[in-house]
């Protein structure tokens, strides 16, 4: 992702003095802010080189084996101050970074880059880098997953009060309710996985995807050059390339990524928000440690606030499919540049925020704690109305009209008067 900015090689002050993203020092895991680092950016980019110095020297070009082996032994001798300085006369990344490595490969510094367009890294990187971060997230997914089933075979058979417009409905159990978590989780499972799968390698394309830099390098030998393209991408580790780009691979790719991951945003959003509900029901709760404080003013508080995180979170995460879905839509032609200090900002903070909420959801998922008797005493507030349902599937099967408010006044109430008032059923029953 090239970009011809104002940054000039600053870089943002350590410690306490400069603001730093809550995702990278407070929310996500090592990990997940190790594959979005620069330090893996550059390294990777450095590995794209050597790659193609690779696959050209075998298709034929003049590349000895001692450049191959120079690059080969400064992929993560990598000088960032000297990068930063290069990049504040260049204003461009990329330039920038082939400039520092050919300063510890001066034997190789011709022939790095040779042939390509700063998006050869830039994009190549991108696709890698989304690729390993779906692998981080997939199995945090499945693990919440496994956890969640655990906790709906344990509570299979606890029966509990259903809400539908979290009114008192017909009941249901513990376990099935969050079966219906557990269903959201699967499919966002499978979204996750196919997105991930179908990544495709933007592969060796040329300024404009036509590769003629390269057919001109191979004396228009068209099929070292397909040859070219088939081999860097088999080294990346990737089963498939795009046939046809423009500067850049298509950013509709980016909409599918982000898609997926805020729909995941929203069933987190869901789970978290019926845990809250719960919460206040004082059926069930998040994991509450000894020595946790709820609230600095009143000890009795036991707020849900990992729940409330994952919501919080979530909410950010579902905002950036805006993102990319405008980015797609103004790309001009070939490629306009106004696409990459975006992407930098909203492809890592997607799948931080996204490592942030699998991890507090793993969290919770792993000690919810179930209060059966205040479950029962709910149901047995509620069980009076409920038995309405059953007293007029009776009434119809014997021939009455389930409309008919006199038989309810005659018949049914009275029925009911050991445990409410008629008044009360009224009202719940809304007659």
């Amino acid at each position: 992702m090239a970009e011809r900015g104002d940054r000039g090689g600053q870089q943002a002050a350590c410690g306490h003095d400069s603001y730093r993203s809550p995702l990278a020092s407070r929310y996500a895991s090592p990990e997940m802010c190790f594959v979005f680092s620069e330090r893996y950016k550059f390294r990777t980019w450095r590995q794209l080189w050597l790659w193609l110095a690779e696959a050209e020297q075998t298709l034929g070009l003049p590349i000895t084996d001692e450049q191959i082996q120079e690059m080969k032994s400064n992929l993560d001798n990598i000088d960032f101050k000297m990068a930063a300085e290069e990049e504040k006369q260049l204003r461009h990344d990329v330039m920038a970074h082939v400039h520092t490595f050919g300063h510890c490969c001066p034997k190789a510094a011709a022939i790095i880059h040779l042939g390509t367009t700063s998006c050869y890294v830039g994009d190549n990187t991108d696709l890698i880098i989304l690729r390993n971060a779906f692998d981080l997230l997939l199995p945090k997914l499945a693990r919440v997953i496994s956890r969640l089933a655990d906790f709906a075979k344990e509570r299979a058979d606890l029966p509990t009060l259903g809400f539908t417009h979290f009114q008192p409905a017909q009941l249901t159990t513990v376990g099935k309710r969050c079966c219906l978590w557990i269903q959201d989780l699967c499919m966002d499972l499978q979204n996750l996985k196919r997105v991930r799968d179908d990544l495709r390698f933007r592969g060796v394309k040329g300024t404009t995807g036509t590769q003629a830099s390269f057919l001109q390098l191979f004396e228009g030998d068209d099929q070292k050059v397909e040859q070219l393209d088939k081999m860097v991408t088999e080294k990346a580790g990737f089963k498939r390339a795009f046939i046809i780009t423009g500067q850049t691979y298509t950013r509709k790719v980016d909409i599918e990524v982000l898609s997926v991951l805020a729909s995941l945003g929203a069933s987190v959003h869901k789970i978290c928000t019926d845990i809250r509900l719960l919460a206040n029901l004082k059926e069930m709760e998040e994991p509450f440690e000894k020595q946790q404080i709820g609230s600095s003013a009143m000890p009795y508080k036991r707020n849900p606030m990992r729940s409330e995180r994952c919501c919080g979170l979530a909410r950010h995460l579902m905002t950036l499919i805006m993102d990319p879905l405008q980015t797609a839509s103004v790309q001009w032609f070939e490629r306009t540049l106004d696409d990459s200090a975006n992407r930098r900002i909203c492809l890592a903070e997607a799948f931080l925020t996204a490592d942030t909420i699998l991890n507090t959801l793993q969290n919770i998922s792993e000690g919810l704690v179930v209060y059966p008797k205040v479950i029962e005493r709910r149901i047995r507030q509620e069980l009076p109305f409920m038995a309405t349902e059953n007293i007029i599937m009776a009434m119809v099967k014997a021939g009455g009209n389930r409309q008919v408010k006199r038989f309810l006044e005659e018949e049914v109430y009275p029925l009911l008067k050991p445990y409410e008032s008629v008044m009360k059923v009224k009202a719940e029953l809304r007659l």
